[in-house]
């Protein structure tokens, strides 16, 4: 079992919720017995007696008398979730994923559906127990951002859960690779080509790009980045591609800035995963004395508030926001609806080029 950390009687809670939630123990299904509990996880008969009272105390599990402990039926009742739509993100406050919310919940309140709102941090130990949270008490519909979908979906047997008990669910901002789930997105690797390619037409040829790739919104904008200094031709220097997690995000782009900015060869321009790290390297360039455009050009990504509320306006790729989130609503409806043609397709902005203050010609 996992999560050590915690008391020995809610893992193994946690343990036999995940084996009902995933439909690994059916409605009626006989529990394993005390002693067999016991020895799979390595743990007492007592704890075990302790954690199976709690789960029939919760109406989760029934006792015979002389027979044992079995699962209990599927709960019934109205129609599933009422009119609730849950959305589960990486984030709430942060960055742009207001402005997605705000779009998502004003469509539904157009259609009488309530938002229920919860957030993973970015972290998939919290994805696991808000999807459980979930199947525990399901909505109409999920609209879900994978949680950093390039390091794989532990918590796949919770999402065919939902798919089991029809639970119908649209992905933003992408896609965990293996579920077959209707998208709306940006076209990430076409805006880190776009961003790229700008810089080469304004003649750089030192171009240092820095991407999050624990998300594959991070790794496609580094594939664009990729492959506009391939077609152009301009060398790619391995030393100038920055990679980085969640967890680096504040300290290893920003230090790693700095070790460029020293060299006497130094970038000429930076491409970075968003406009929150845009700023935050803007704090570099101007501590090592450079100036930004003239000595030193740098792009965004997401168009958000941030790209126009510091001194230097940033040139970057727009994001719908809002309107990802209404569409988003639109197409979990249609599913919730049984539209006739079948499961939506996905839906993919095209990001475009604003051009501002942080990039110039290089001469």
């Amino acid at each position: 079992m996992k999560h050590t950390q915690q008391p020995k009687y809610i893992q193994l809670k946690r343990e036999i919720l995940a084996w009902l939630q995933t439909g690994r123990l059916q409605p009626n299904d006989q529990m394993p017995s005390e002693h067999e509990i016991a020895g799979r996880f390595g743990i007492s008969r007592q704890t075990v007696r302790h954690t199976l009272g709690e789960l029939v105390q919760e109406g989760r599990l029934y006792r015979i008398q002389g027979k044992g402990t079995f699962v209990s039926p599927a709960k019934s009742g109205g129609s599933q979730g009422g009119q609730t739509i849950a959305m589960l993100t990486t984030y709430i406050s942060d960055y742009i994923f207001p402005h997605i919310v705000r779009g998502a919940e004003l469509s539904l309140r157009q259609k009488g559906y309530s938002l229920l709102l919860s957030s993973t941090d970015n972290d998939k130990e919290k994805e696991l127990v808000h999807l459980q949270t979930i199947l525990d008490q399901p909505p109409r519909g999920l609209i879900i951002e994978p949680t950093k979908s390039a390091l794989g979906n532990p918590n796949l047997p919770y999402f065919l859960a939902l798919r089991a008990q029809g639970i119908p669910f649209v992905m933003i901002n992408e896609r965990y690779p293996e579920m077959n789930c209707p998208c709306v997105k940006v076209d990430d690797a076409s805006g880190g080509f776009k961003a790229t390619e700008h810089l080469i037409q304004l003649g750089h040829k030192r171009i240092a790009g820095f991407f999050k790739t624990d998300d594959l919104q991070g790794v496609n904008r580094l594939k664009g980045f990729l492959l506009a200094l391939e077609q152009y031709h301009v060398a790619l220097r391995p030393e100038f591609v920055v990679s980085y997690s969640t967890e680096e995000k504040n300290t290893k782009p920003f230090a790693a800035a700095l070790d460029m900015l020293k060299r006497k060869d130094r970038p000429t321009a930076f491409v970075c995963y968003n406009d929150e790290l845009a700023v935050k390297l803007l704090d570099a360039i101007r501590l090592v004395g450079l100036t930004v455009p003239r000595q030193l050009s740098i792009t965004g990504f997401d168009d958000s508030s941030l790209a126009t509320a510091s001194e230097i306006k940033l040139t970057t790729l727009t994001h719908p926001k809002a309107d990802l989130g209404a569409k988003a609503t639109e197409m979990l409806l249609d599913m919730i609806a049984g539209r006739p043609d079948g499961q939506p397709q996905d839906f993919v902005y095209a990001p475009e080029l604003v051009i501002r203050e942080s990039t110039c010609a290089w001469p």
